[in-house]
């Protein structure tokens, strides 16, 4: 259905269903002409693909993505935009809509079931409230799929996006690096949504890698090591680590030193490789 940017034209279809806004759920929908056939370009929207879309508000990227790629389906958590979905999307015969949590889908059975033969990907205008857990959701379960498109709080795009070893970085920073490879597609000003949310956002897209970085023995450990390294940002690495693990400082010290790193280093002055590093030589040592 053509129209769905303009403001008029939803408010007609949300009237005519019934439906009204969720603060809650953080529905904002876009009503800018020009983004989301760009997400949609730049996602991997295109023949021989599938894609897998997150949150649909009334079918606005869902139209542009199935204008493109072979096959969509579209996990949307909100029943109430079912039947809004059913007259937006009615021309398209190549969308499913899954009325489900994308937290609880079995993501692996779903690409089993629906994507036979194609190359899927994710495209998603992700809620603010929930970035995080569903983007590490995607990456954490080594799902076969080639990217990972999404929109964001333009704040969370640069820490999402930022480079091991520089003030932006964070635990998330090093957990996006370890499967992906990140990079900010575009700005999207708040004026492009409706009703209009208090921040920016921008478009972020996480290629997946076929090889994690070498040298960790133990995922589960380091991402624990990861996490406490940053749980006191204003400390030092081994002053965060040994009070969020509860390992001597000793020990700690001992750690970082093995690892060829000074006792006083930060953990957003490290990279992937020293943060590595000094995690195998914890886990050795405790």
């Amino acid at each position: 259905m053509e129209g769905l940017y303009q403001i008029k034209t939803v408010n007609e279809i949300m009237q005519r269903h019934g439906f009204s806004f969720s603060k809650k759920l953080g529905q904002n929908f876009l009503i800018n002409p020009a983004v989301c056939p760009r997400i949609a370009e730049m996602g991997g929207a295109e023949k021989g693909a599938g894609i897998i879309e997150i949150g649909t508000g009334v079918g606005v990227l869902t139209h542009e993505l199935a204008k493109r790629a072979d096959k969509v389906c579209a996990i949307e958590l909100d029943e109430r935009l079912i039947p809004v979905l059913a007259e937006t999307l009615a021309e398209h015969d190549n969308v499913k809509i899954i009325n489900a949590d994308i937290m609880q889908t079995d993501l692996k059975k779903l690409i089993d079931e629906e994507f036979q033969g194609l190359n899927v990907a994710v495209c998603a205008n992700l809620p603010y409230y929930i970035t995080s857990p569903i983007i590490m959701r995607l990456l954490e379960e080594r799902l076969p799929i080639k990217s990972v498109t999404v929109m964001v709080q333009k704040e969370a795009g640069v820490r999402l996006c930022a480079e091991t070893g520089t003030r932006e970085s964070g635990a998330v920073t090093f957990a996006v690096r370890y499967f992906s490879e990140p990079k900010k597609l575009f700005d999207v000003s708040r004026g492009s949504f409706y009703p209009a949310p208090n921040v920016d956002s921008c478009v972020i897209r996480f290629d997946l890698r076929e090889h994690t970085p070498e040298g960790v023995t133990d995922e589960k450990f380091f991402f624990k090591v990861v996490r406490a390294a940053f749980q006191q940002r204003r400390k030092t690495l081994c002053n965060s680590v040994s009070a969020t693990i509860g390992a001597e400082k000793s020990t700690v010290i001992s750690a970082a030193e093995s690892a060829g790193l000074s006792p006083t280093i930060r953990p957003e002055a490290m990279s992937m490789e020293q943060m590595i590093a000094f995690s195998e030589q914890l886990k050795k040592m405790i």
